[in-house]
Order: C-alpha cells, then sequence, then structure tokens
C-alpha cells in the first residue's frame, strides 16, 4: 500500500471518527452534558445525591399530575351532579375506563410492556433485567391508570405511581451508565419518592423500598432514599392543596384502655385479608385463562364494574373520600350518595350497607385490574381496612361498648387490612402514622398490623402476589443464596465442546478420542445425536492399557448411564439440587427431544456465580 493510499485511510477513519462524535453530542440533549460535566467533578456519594434529588423530584411530579388529573375528573363526576344524575355516569364512565384501557395496551404498549403490573413488575425488573426497566414505563402506567381509575375503576394509583418513579430512576442510571448496584438503588429511589408523593408520608415510602422492593438486595447506601422520599413528599406538599392530600387530622388521642378493640380489629384485619387475597386469585384466574380477547374481557369487566358502582357507588375510583367521610363521622353523607337516601337512618342498615361494601370492594378491584384496567391494591386494601374499621366500631356500639374511638378504629383498620394484603406491616405503620399525624398511635397500629400480617403469613409465607414468580426463581426472596442463583442461565453455563462417539464404535475409536481430548468425560450419542449414556475416563482407567481387549469391546460396553439428566432450559437452582443429590462433577444437557447439547459442571456454576457475587456486592 502506498503512502498517499495509507494516509486517504487514515482520513477516512478520522473523518468518521469526528462524525460519529459529532452526531452523538447532537443527540445528547442539553441538560445531560450538564449533568456529565458535573457527575466528572463529583465523587460517587456527591452524585447519588444529586441523584436522588433529580430523580426524587421527577417521580414526585409525575404522582402529583396524575393525582392531579384523576382528581379533577373525579370532582366532575361526583360534586357537579346529583345522584339521579350520577347513575348514568356510574354506568358509563366504569365501563369506558377498562375498555379505553385496555384499547391502548393493545394499540400502543402490548409490544413495549409487559403483563406484570405493580409491585412484581418491579421485582421482576430487579431480578431478571439487571434493574433496567424500559423507557416506556416512565409514561405507560401515567397513561394506563389516568384512564382506568380517572374514570372509576376501583383500584389504586400508587402501584402505577411506583412503576413510573422505579422508571425514571432505572432509566436516568442507564442514562449515566451506573453500574447494577447504583442502578438498583435509583430504581428504589423512584418507587420511593412515588410512593411519598401519592401519600405524602416519606418515611412510609422508604419502608415501602426496604420491606418491599430491596428484599434479597444487598445494599449499604440509604441516603438517596431519603432525599428522593423527601423531594418527592415535599412536591406533593407544594402542589397538591388539602383536600387531595392523603391526610386524616381528626382522630382521638389514643387511650390504652382502648387495646382490646384494636386487638379485635387486627384479628377481624387479618382475615379479612385473606377474604381479600383468595377473592383476587380468584378473579385472576377467570380472566387470565378466558379465551376472550382481551377487549371482550374489558367490556364484560367494564359492565360488571359498573354494575358495582351503581349500586354501591363508594366503589367507585380509589375510594379515598368515603374513608375520608368515615374518619370525620359523615356516615350521612356517605349514604345520601347510594340508594340508602330512600329510607330511613337505621344503625343496623348501615352496618348491612357497610358490611357488603367490604365484601364487594375486592371484586370490583379484582375486576378492574385483571379484566384490562391498570392499577394497585393499595388504595383498595386502605378503602377496606377504612370500611372494615368502621363496620367494627359500629358494632361494638351496638354491643353496648360507647367509648370506641371510631376514627381510630378506621385509621388501624385501614393499616391492618394493607398489612395483611401486601405482606408490609412496617409500610402501613407508618404510612397511618405520618398521614394522620398520629404518632401517639403506634402502638395500636402495630398491635392491628403485626396481628394481621401474622395471619396472612400462617396462610401463605408470602405474598401470594409475587409467589409464583418466587417459585419460578424470577423474582428475588430473603435467600441471597438464591437470588443469586436464580440470575445465572442455563444455557450461558452449557460446554458444547464435547467429544461425542457413537455407542457401537470400537474400543480403538474411544481410546484415540481419549489421547486427542482434554475432557475426562466423553458423551455417548446415537446417528440422531440422541444421548445414549456417558464414557468417564476414570471408569476405563483400569482396561485402557490392556490391549487384548482393544479388538473384543466396544463403547456400549464401558458406557453408563449418567445419574441424572440436565434440561437446557432448566432453572440453575434445580440444577445445584441434582448436582448434590447426585455427588457428581458433570452432568450432561439435552433439549425436549432428548438430543444431546453439551455438559455443565459444577466448577462452571462456581466460577459464573463468584463472578456475580462480585458484580452484585461491590
Amino acid at each position: 500500500m502506498s503512502d498517499y493510499s495509507r494516509l486517504k485511510k487514515f482520513h477516512s477513519f478520522f473523518k468518521f471518527q469526528r462524525d460519529f462524535r459529532e452526531k452523538s453530542l447532537r443527540n445528547v440533549r442539553s441538560y445531560e452534558i450538564i449533568i456529565l460535566w458535573i457527575r466528572g467533578r463529583l465523587n460517587r456519594t456527591q452524585f447519588l445525591i444529586l441523584s436522588g434529588i433529580l430523580v426524587g423530584t421527577s417521580a414526585g411530579l409525575a404522582g402529583v399530575f396524575l393525582k392531579s388529573v384523576v382528581h379533577y375528573i373525579h370532582y366532575l363526576i361526583t360534586h357537579k351532579f346529583q345522584f339521579e344524575q350520577q347513575i348514568y355516569f356510574y354506568l358509563i364512565f366504569p365501563l369506558c375506563g377498562i375498555f379505553f384501557t385496555a384499547l391502548a395496551v393493545k394499540v400502543f404498549f402490548s409490544k413495549r410492556d409487559n403483563e406484570l403490573k405493580g409491585v412484581p413488575a418491579i421485582l421482576y425488573e430487579i431480578a431478571q433485567h439487571s434493574s433496567m426497566v424500559s423507557h416506556v414505563k416512565m409514561y405507560s402506567q401515567i397513561v394506563q391508570s389516568a384512564i382506568t381509575v380517572g374514570l372509576g375503576g376501583s383500584a389504586g394509583l400508587e402501584a402505577p405511581i411506583a412503576v413510573t418513579g422505579s422508571a425514571i430512576g432505572s432509566n436516568f442510571a442507564q442514562t449515566y451508565k451506573l453500574d447494577y448496584r447504583d442502578r438498583t438503588l435509583l430504581l428504589a429511589a423512584g418507587a420511593t419518592a412515588g410512593i411519598a408523593a401519592a401519600f405524602n408520608a416519606p418515611i412510609a415510602g422508604m419502608m415501602f423500598a426496604f420491606e418491599i422492593l430491596l428484599t434479597g438486595v444487598v445494599f449499604t447506601d440509604f441516603i438517596p432514599l431519603v432525599i428522593a422520599a423527601v423531594c418527592g413528599s415535599l412536591v406533593t406538599r407544594i402542589l397538591l392543596n388539602e383536600e387531595t392530600l392523603f391526610l386524616f387530622p381528626g382522630r382521638h388521642i389514643f387511650n390504652y384502655k382502648n387495646i382490646p378493640f384494636h386487638l379485635a380489629l387486627g384479628v377481624a384485619c387479618g382475615f379479612y385479608a385473606r377474604y381479600y387475597i383468595v377473592v383476587a386469585e380468584w378473579i385472576e384466574h377467570k380472566f387470565k385463562h378466558s379465551k376472550r380477547t382481551r377487549l371482550q374481557k374489558a367490556l364484560i369487566g367494564g359492565a360488571m364494574l359498573s354494575i358495582l358502582c351503581v349500586l354501591f357507588p363508594p366503589l367507585f375510583g380509589e375510594g379515598y373520600s368515603t374513608v375520608k367521610g368515615l374518619v370525620n363521622g359523615e356516615i350521612q353523607h356517605i349514604i345520601a350518595a347510594s340508594f340508602l337516601k330512600y329510607f330511613d337512618y337505621h344503625a343496623w342498615f348501615v352496618l348491612l350497607f357497610l358490611g357488603l361494601i367490604c365484601l364487594f370492594k375486592v371484586f370490583a378491584s379484582g375486576i378492574t385490574i385483571y379484566s384490562g384496567g391498570t392499577g394497585g391494591n393499595f388504595a383498595p386494601s386502605l378503602f377496606a381496612g377504612g370500611a372494615l374499621g368502621y363496620f367494627m366500631a359500629m358494632v361494638c356500639t351496638q354491643l353496648g361498648f360507647h367509648d370506641v374511638p371510631v376514627a381510630n378504629m378506621v385509621l388501624v383498620g385501614m393499616a391492618g387490612v394493607m398489612s395483611g394484603v401486601m405482606y408490609a406491616p412496617l409500610t402501613a405503620i407508618f404510612l397511618i402514622a405520618e398521614s394522620s399525624f398520629g404518632y401517639d398511635m403506634f402502638l395500636p397500629l402495630m398491635i392491628s398490623s403485626v396481628v394481621s400480617y401474622l395471619i396472612s403469613k400462617r396462610f401463605s409465607p408470602m405474598s401470594p402476589e409475587v409467589k409464583h414468580l418466587a417459585d419460578q426463581g424470577k423474582v428475588f426472596t430473603r435467600e441471597h443464596d438464591q437470588n443469586l442463583l436464580s440470575l445465572l442461565r442455563t444455557p450461558e453455563l452449557i460446554d458444547r465442546d464435547i467429544q461425542t462417539i457413537q455407542p457401537q464404535a470400537p474400543f480403538t475409536d474411544l481410546i484415540e478420542l481419549v489421547r486427542s481430548g482434554k475432557r475426562n468425560v466423553i458423551a455417548v450419542v446415537d446417528e440422531n445425536k440422541s444421548l445414549e449414556g456417558v464414557v468417564m475416563i476414570d471408569d476405563i482407567r483400569p482396561i485402557m492399557f490392556d490391549t487384548h481387549l482393544y479388538h473384543t469391546m466396544n463403547v456400549q460396553e464401558v458406557m453408563t448411564m449418567p445419574p441424572a439428566l440436565i434440561t437446557h432450559d432448566e432453572p440453575v437452582r434445580d440444577i445445584v439440587k441434582k448436582f448434590d443429590e447426585t455427588a457428581t462433577w458433570n452432568l450432561p444437557v439435552v433439549d425436549n427431544e432428548g438430543h444431546f447439547e453439551g455438559f455443565v459442571s459444577k466448577s462452571s456454576i462456581l466460577n459464573k456465580y463468584r463472578m456475580i457475587l462480585k458484580e452484585y456486592s461491590a
């Protein structure tokens, strides 16, 4: 090559590099350049603090936007019209909400948004996608839940806000090339800020992250979580009015003499939480295994929800206004928005109405979420707990106990049912304590929440919402070694550079393979590549040097059947159990038709395990 050709080649190469850099800079937004410049001048801790502020504020703004839109729609429907007019809205809007949500998912989000919703979706991203959440989730959950809940879906906005916040935190970390540890931290910070913004409860947001999201994740940084929670809550307090905020200032001073009431309420909450979980799973199963299309399911579910909202108007939407009415003792205002307005007020009639609301709330929520809508179980569990607490207080009053703290029973019931449904007693305790300014209520909150939680755990050791994912190794649990094993993929562990031989081959061919090979195991396969057995070098060592046997034996006479087989899609957790049970070092891998693919060795699993342990605990 001439000097001119070399110069021309180098010139073309440098021109390509210059054009690539210019194009990359054009694709980077100006604020990203600023943050990248700042990052270069801050250490890791300082940059994470800045990240916590940015992620927390962004997630808080997303939560404020969503709650404001939904609150305004509800205000138009429930305050601007008389009950007779509202009936038509209750018949039309919930159906439209679920149908339009299903339509939006089908048209815009089905290829970019998986089927998992709420908390399980976040846990799945942490465990299976290294905390890399799709950028679509930064807005898809807001759009879907605004349509669903805004038009009357009986679900909560908190889980979609948490998913949105986690997506914001994850994508922020991806943009600035943070590692898994910091990416997971900012994902949790975004979700924390979302919950803090939704409830105006920063401590509850942090408890949510520690108790639910970061289960099985080992980390020592928590300052970004604190900062994100504060930012999310602060944005809410600045931008939202008192009517929209999740606040319950009207309550009674705690009296230790009322502990028996709270203890009984805790038991009731525990069994009701189990009822809630069982019914929700049944509804999910019915819709999931239905052969109807997505839109047909949405129409059926929407029609059922509309009927429930007409019969029981408090089931319309999140229901927080109803809970506030119960705390403030405004039961007659709640009755005035239902068919009970046509009857004379009677305490036992009101009890029947509240009891039916408790029973049908889970049907309304399950239908909303699983027929095609988008929402979470935070608000439904809080609503049901508040109604159950008021129901229990009225029962006690009718039985002759006249000093029952009704407002406190409503608040404690909210914490109790949420604790049993979400398996998150600490989150429930701090949520109600912060929202009611009732830190003196910690004792009754702890009693009811813990009792309810223990009853729920008696039926199922972990939340059924994520249990099936945990059983499949798709989300983290408190067993940290199993969490790391679930990150390993069997196809990545298969050693395919394995010598093979047919069973009818002479012993001399086997000796040649031993002489040229580097493995201590040889696979025996037929002409269709189906595994027939294995030959272990240690097994044939006693006869390897007896040349008299070379022409009188074939491979089939010296091969053995492996103690166990591995399928190419088998979870690594099960493979480790097979190694322990068989006390072997190598096991063959076959596909679903029995065709040989290679071997998995215990050493390859240990080496990969060490690499992941180093990465995830750096």
